[in-house]
């Protein structure tokens, strides 16, 4: 089973993908902002992350870079209502960057993807 980090400031939000991460038969923690991500990932094994930008304490940019410097490997999906921050270089480090939808298929479906190409 699969581990995933669900990094998203808005609580019922976070709540949300979590249980539907879970009904998809991944295991999932949860993380309030940045700075509380960046203590999972330096605590736990994920095999991907899901991470929101604009959140208080540290926003997923910064999280992105300090998660990065830790663990190259760890596949980093952004997920984010703000599309303009695509064009920020240093979100183009993450493995995706995907604009929030009330549909979570896209999210699924490119984690699916991540997560199979790296059992490969």
């Amino acid at each position: 089973m699969s581990k995933i980090l669900v990094v998203e400031d808005e609580q019922h939000q976070r709540e949300l993908y979590a249980m539907e991460l879970q009904d998809e038969g991944y295991e999932v923690d949860q993380a309030a902002n940045g700075r509380e991500a960046v203590e999972k990932v330096k605590a736990n094994k994920y095999d991907l992350v899901v991470l929101d930008i604009r959140m208080p304490e540290m926003d997923g940019i910064e999280a992105l870079g300090k998660i990065l410097s830790r663990d190259k490997k760890i596949p980093i999906i952004i997920y984010t209502a703000y599309s303009n921050y695509k064009s920020n270089f240093m979100t183009w480090t993450a493995d995706a960057y995907i604009t929030k939808s009330s549909n979570l298929d896209e999210l699924k479906g490119k984690i699916q993807e991540i997560l199979a190409g790296r059992s490969k």
